[in-house]
């Protein structure tokens, strides 16, 4: 390769993986396997050590990668946060122990295998036996502070319960989702009209990033503790000191294992390549360290990684099959997923015959052509993707998918809005997939909760005998009873349940209405604060954007869903069936004392956890808001406080007041 094109190659490969970095670290939505990034990386790094003369210090090789996000407060790690090289063979394991080897002549060197978990990277201060800290990775030097929100997760202990701990110590792990909280979670999500996370690692760092501890609370996160750091720790080896912090209280893993040889270390590894299959969270590979902690210091570390420690990295499972046509499928909020239809093949123990496309930037990167070779891998997807195609398979006739523009199911031109990566079929009240998935959702358990199977559904708009959400309300049993399936028991069945639905407490109701991006605990937040249908549609974007924790993009959601003449007739047709449409005073409000009175919170709290907090104001007639405004009466501080707010308060000569000052207000 020439020079001219060596450098050609080194600019594309660092804006490719600048690209990639993005859509991990910080979308949290990879376009690549880590196989496939590890590759580019690695052509990129020979590249600049034959350029050394087109040194970047902004390069992707440059940095360990970065997760950043700069809403939390960074924190400096005290001992660097460094990644592990990744291999991919026997081989370079071999090389990895020979340079071990070399580096330490004459003497006997005793490895640790344990299994690389596939989530996101934590570090964990305790002091005298308490969680004083939780820093995110980062980009190794400097992390997110997201404390907070790992107190949250359970297995995480607050206080250690033995006394034999440092005083202080750090311990490093990995948070992770579990398969089966994390299959709950996307079900959660499409049902609120939410994208589905792609794989459980991306849905542990979008929730571990999220500004709303309650929300993470909610969430089943775990975490596996695997390496601790200190100035006096009680033991000389990496082995003995995790086994000692499992008496501490800690998650360690049980699968760990000493070894003295890379035969013994790839029977581990090889054993875990097909046990994988049969835990309950992903792995990505096998970590190999070096036990001495002296030896590990003697080894000592690179710019990017410690040379004592090495990641063995599984291969994804794929399998190579022909790609027969792509399908469009709407969904109930009108978003369009491209789904390859795919010459049956056997993958990891299953059948597959569909893949997952995504949207259509996944199709232009990947070059994807009908009747192409495709490699398909499920790597914790749940619906398996495509991941590259053989291109020397390809014939000379194919050309580029075209992606569609217009809906398959009613012919409506798609849109596409600025900054999401599908496309809509924005007519949501006339396309049939899109009726049927609304009406799905209203009836649901978490919604209003009648029972009907969405075969009923589909029967009864596919027969005309309801349009809408508003026209179940107006079902008959002698409409019932005119279906098939339908006998006099089941027609009444279905009524009653109806009927019933007219107690479902007004938060439900309004977040069976299906708004886009409006879920159980925004419903549940704007009906507090609003308390009526009836103020809902008259609230203007200004008015809601003025609620806590609701922001700009569901503030137009909501005045776009009420400002849609065909929303508004099936609103008349609910306020006739006898539906609940506004809160029961009793329900919130206990008593006046805050009334008039507007507070934010900020900060963290000794006695009540801030959902507590709000839900009190709320109950003694007071007000939450997310920002600090002229009309705020009070900030409610704990510790930690944002120092914007706090500058912000001084500015407006707005009092600060204690949890404790708080609580004499409402006794």
């Amino acid at each position: 390769m020439s020079k001219d094109k060596e450098k050609s190659r080194i600019e594309q490969l660092r804006n490719l993986l600048h690209h990639h970095n993005y859509q991990y670290y910080v979308l949290a939505q990879p376009e690549i396997s880590d196989f496939e990034y590890d590759q580019l990386l690695k052509e990129l790094i020979e590249l600049e050590d034959n350029n050394p003369d087109l040194f970047d210090p902004n390069s992707p090789s440059q940095r360990v990668g970065n997760d950043i996000n700069e809403e939390f407060n960074q924190v400096k790690h005290k001992y660097p946060m460094l990644s592990l090289g990744n291999t991919y063979s026997k081989e370079e394991v071999g090389e990895f122990e020979s340079r071990i080897k070399k580096s330490l002549p004459d003497t006997d060197i005793e490895y640790v295998c344990e299994l690389k978990y596939d989530g996101v990277a934590i570090g964990l201060t305790y002091k005298d036996g308490l969680l004083t800290q939780a820093v995110t990775r980062g980009d190794g030097v400097q992390g997110d502070d997201v404390t907070n929100n790992v107190k949250t997760i359970k297995s995480i202990p607050l206080k250690l319960k033995s006394e034999s701990y440092p005083d202080e110590f750090e311990i490093r792990g990995e948070i992770l989702y579990p398969h089966d909280g994390f299959e709950r979670l996307n079900k959660d999500r499409e049902a609120n009209g939410e994208p589905l996370f792609a794989n459980p690692r991306n849905a542990a760092s979008g929730t571990l990033k999220m500004k709303k501890s309650s929300v993470v609370a909610k969430r089943p996160l775990d975490c596996f503790l695997y390496f601790v750091l200190g100035e006096t720790l009680p033991f000389k080896s990496h082995y003995e000191n995790l086994t000692a912090a499992k008496s501490w209280g800690f998650k360690v893993p049980e699968h760990i294992k000493k070894c003295n040889s890379v035969d013994e270390i790839f029977d581990f590894i090889n054993y875990w390549d097909t046990e994988r299959q049969n835990l309950p969270f992903d792995i990505d590979g096998v970590v190999i360290k070096v036990n001495s902690h002296k030896q590990q210091k003697d080894l000592g570390f690179t710019a990017k990684s410690p040379r004592w420690a090495i990641s063995y990295k599984f291969q994804a499972e794929q399998a190579k099959t022909k790609l027969l046509s792509i399908d469009y499928q709407v969904g109930r909020t009108g978003a369009i997923t491209p789904v390859a239809n795919l010459e049956p093949v056997l993958l990891a123990g299953t059948t597959v015959k569909r893949a997952s496309l995504h949207n259509s930037d996944q199709i232009e990167l990947l070059d994807i052509r009908i009747n192409d070779f495709v490699y398909v891998e499920k790597g914790g997807e749940i619906i398996p993707k495509i991941v590259g195609i053989d291109k020397d398979l390809r014939t000379a006739q194919s050309k580029a998918v075209d992606y569609i523009i217009k809906c398959p199911e009613c012919n409506t031109e798609l849109i596409r809005v600025e900054g999401e990566a599908k496309h809509y079929c924005p007519n949501d009240t006339g396309c049939p997939p899109q009726i049927k998935g609304r009406i799905e959702h209203f009836i649901s358990r978490r919604a209003m909760n009648i029972g009907a199977a969405e075969a009923t559904v589909e029967t009864l708009v596919d027969k005309g005998l309801i349009h809408d959400i508003g026209d179940l309300y107006f079902l008959t049993k002698e409409d019932l009873l005119s279906l098939e399936r339908f006998a006099e028991k089941s027609a009444s069945n279905l009524i009653d349940s109806i009927q019933k639905s007219t107690e479902v407490p007004f938060p439900r109701v309004l977040y069976a209405l299906g708004i886009r991006f409006v879920g159980e605990t925004v419903a549940k937040t704007i009906a507090v604060e609003l308390k009526s249908l009836e103020k809902i549609q008259q609230a203007s974007i200004d008015q809601l954007t003025e609620i806590h924790e609701i922001g700009e993009r569901i503030a137009s959601s909501v005045v776009a869903f009420f400002n849609n003449e065909i929303n508004l007739k099936v609103i008349d047709k609910l306020k006739i069936s006898g539906i609940q449409l506004e809160i029961q005073e009793d329900e919130l409000q206990v008593e006046n004392k805050l009334e008039g009175k507007t507070f934010v919170i900020s900060g963290t709290f000794e006695k009540y956890s801030r959902d507590e907090l709000k839900e009190l104001i709320t109950k003694f007639g007071g007000k939450n808001t997310g920002s600090i405004s002229a009309k705020t009466n009070y900030l409610l501080a704990g510790e930690n406080i944002g120092p914007s707010k706090l500058d912000k308060v001084k500015k407006l000569n707005i009092p600060i007041i204690s949890e404790e000052d708080f609580i004499q207000m409402i006794e």
